[in-house]
């Protein structure tokens, strides 16, 4: 049996500001990308030879970080608690205290990145390409940031599970589901989408393996934390994450079709 250690959400104070853990978190993804992306860039020849730079990611990581957080806010507003946020507008912008919507931030970086493809003239899908290898390990930062603050606590663990945790203000034993999504849904993603991304793929692959990977794994996940919402599917439950991961999951075995019977080639930059 563990305890859930409790730290405290604040990491530090700079005066009168307090500088949150989860804020920390964010930071840090936005770092890892920006270092993961230099690593392509270095190491893997086709990624060079389409012509990426080291100046593209940070163009790109602005346009990634408002896609994040603005798309990330608004579907924790809209897909999870439009009621509450409705009646209580004011905490829409309190992000520090942590409640981001991972499906709301894909969303967001899809429309950030069409932004910066048609501002730079890059070709929409080789700019989901490169990415894609990136995103699950900021994901994966972000599920630490909601185990620090103890957000997104499990369902009931039975005492034989030797990481059955207790969890602060719920009864019992339960599953430490944020480390359960940044293993399985981030590090685990992580290391599939890498590895295959190493080689040339066809157009638009990489990202599809991204969001099929990530659909699946969250579909996986979702059956050992505590919904938000839950609904009901030819009489079978099915939680407010797995709904919402169902369409990625559709999609990403589309994609996957699409870019393996067209064999689309890129366009190599100068």
């Amino acid at each position: 049996m563990l305890v859930h250690p409790q730290p405290n959400p604040i990491a530090f104070s700079i005066g009168p500001v307090d500088i949150h853990w989860y804020g920390i978190m964010y930071v840090l993804a936005f770092a890892l990308f920006v270092i993961l992306g230099r690593v392509r860039i270095k190491t893997q020849p086709h990624i060079a030879a389409q012509g990426w730079k080291n100046e593209d990611l940070d163009d790109m990581l602005f346009y990634g970080m408002l896609g994040v957080v603005i798309g990330g806010r608004l579907g924790e507003v809209l897909f999870y608690r439009p009621d509450y946020f409705f009646a209580h507008p004011a905490e829409i912008f309190m992000t520090w205290h942590g409640g981001m919507s991972y499906h709301g931030g894909f969303i967001g970086v899809l429309i950030a990145m069409a932004l910066w493809a048609r501002k730079r003239g890059r070709n929409l899908l080789d700019v989901y390409d490169f990415i894609a290898p990136m995103v699950p390990i900021g994901y994966a930062c972000g599920r630490l940031g909601n185990f620090i603050n103890a957000e997104l606590p499990g369902r009931a663990a039975d005492a034989s599970l030797p990481w059955a945790m207790q969890w602060p203000g719920v009864p019992g034993l339960v599953h430490p589901s944020p480390l359960y999504q940044m293993l399985v849904d981030g590090i685990l993603c992580f290391i599939i989408v890498w590895l295959f991304a190493r080689k040339p793929r066809p157009r638009l692959a990489v990202g599809a393996l991204y969001t099929l990977l990530y659909g699946c794994a969250r579909f996986f996940t979702e059956w050992f934390r505590v919904p938000d919402w839950e609904t009901h599917v030819f009489g079978l439950p099915i939680t407010s994450g797995q709904v919402l991961s169902l369409p990625m999951i559709v999609a990403g075995i589309i994609m996957l079709g699409w870019a393996y019977s067209n064999g689309n080639k890129r366009t190599v930059h100068a």
